[in-house]
């Protein structure tokens, strides 16, 4: 297999001087954040331990992590856009706050100010047209009211997508990023802007770029047992050769991992060992729901129906994503290294998620 590598840019080196200044004023913070957690029980751990997690995004992967750290003995909050969501959300068992991207400018002071009551924070939020992270366009009101008493550290959840067009080539993390659109370009800024974050106020900052996301309740099972139209996005998806994806229950694997082992200014490829086409995992999961349910299987529409088996297949814009990195440095062992392992998970408990099902 070969690999492209170009260098990666890095943030400079901080001299010895500046490395014992950040230990001194690290070892002072945690110890306020320890004062702080002592006088407040409403956001100490059931087990009194520091493990705080604030998720800034509580879309699909936001609510597959809060739910498995809450798992895990967890505090965890996060955000929503609207009303209506936070009380889906909270209806749901999770506590959050309400923050629009595209109207609190400035992001309301709660929101950041509650921000150092955590001590590691999860970044799903993606950019917005025109102006970027909705966060980061205030960096400057970041960097004042983010004290740093109690962070310990950040990952911003970003995309393989900001590699563009690798002519099917495999790329790792050392591959110069190529945005072909203005919101992957917006996204590669992104990222850069929450690792200086990192960097200027001394916490581990880190950046995990994700492969295509499936899991319960959006993947190629559900897609075919809904039977509802493609849109134009799934369609065009449908003629690529490669597709480099990922299960959310390993995205939650792999953050298990970079919490345990943190390493500043570090960017990751987070997906599985098999960059598939899509049409070769629309077959497995028709095959699944064939065999689980022979009975019903004329009500589900077939891929060739839902045109996902037409079209030639070209390399143009095309990946193969190196997990190498991930692996070695994280110690990730993929619950599910191929959509094959990952869609058999989904059919096997498909009766736990609220989705249509072939019985109805």
């Amino acid at each position: 297999m070969e690999t492209c590598h170009i260098p990666a840019v890095r943030f400079p080196a901080c001299s010895p001087q500046h490395q014992f200044n950040q230990s001194i004023k690290k070892a002072s913070n945690l110890q306020l954040c320890s004062n702080h957690i002592n006088n407040n029980n409403n956001i100490r751990n059931k087990n009194g331990t520091e493990k705080r997690m604030f998720i800034l995004g509580m879309g699909y992967v936001g609510q597959f992590v809060a739910q498995h750290f809450i798992n895990q003995g967890w505090d965890v909050s996060g955000t929503c856009t609207s009303i209506a969501k936070k009380e889906k959300l909270n209806d749901m068992g999770f506590e959050v706050h309400l923050f629009d991207a595209n109207n609190d400018h400035p992001p309301k002071l709660e929101v950041v100010d509650i921000l150092n009551e955590y001590t590691h924070i999860l970044v799903s939020i993606p950019p917005c047209k025109d102006i970027g992270d909705p966060m980061l366009q205030h960096a400057d009101l970041l960097k004042k009211r983010l004290n740093n008493e109690c962070l310990q550290w950040l990952c911003y959840l970003s995309t393989t997508g900001v590699y563009g067009d690798c002519g099917g080539a495999w790329v790792d993390e050392n591959y110069q990023p190529n945005p072909p659109t203005e919101l992957l370009k917006l996204r590669l800024a992104a990222e850069e802007g929450w690792l200086r974050l990192g960097h200027d106020l001394g916490f581990a900052a880190h950046v995990f770029r994700l492969g295509g996301i499936y899991g319960p309740g959006r993947s190629a099972i559900d897609t075919i047992i809904k039977k509802g139209a493609l849109s134009d996005v799934q369609r065009g998806r449908s003629f690529k050769k490669y597709t480099s994806r990922v299960h959310v229950a390993d995205i939650c694997n792999a953050l298990n991992e970079s919490i345990h082992k943190p390493s500043p200014g570090r960017i990751y490829n987070i997906v599985d060992d098999d960059p598939a086409p899509r049409t070769e995992v629309f077959s497995y999961a028709h095959k699944l729901i064939s065999e689980k349910w022979p009975s019903k299987i004329k009500k589900v529409a077939s891929p060739a129906t839902n045109e996902l088996l037409t079209g030639e297949g070209s390399l143009r814009g095309e990946k193969r994503v190196v997990n190498e990195r991930m692996k070695k440095e994280l110690g990730v062992r993929l619950l599910h290294p191929s959509y094959r392992s990952g869609l058999q998970s989904i059919c096997d408990q498909m009766h736990n998620y609220p989705i249509s099902s072939p019985h109805e």
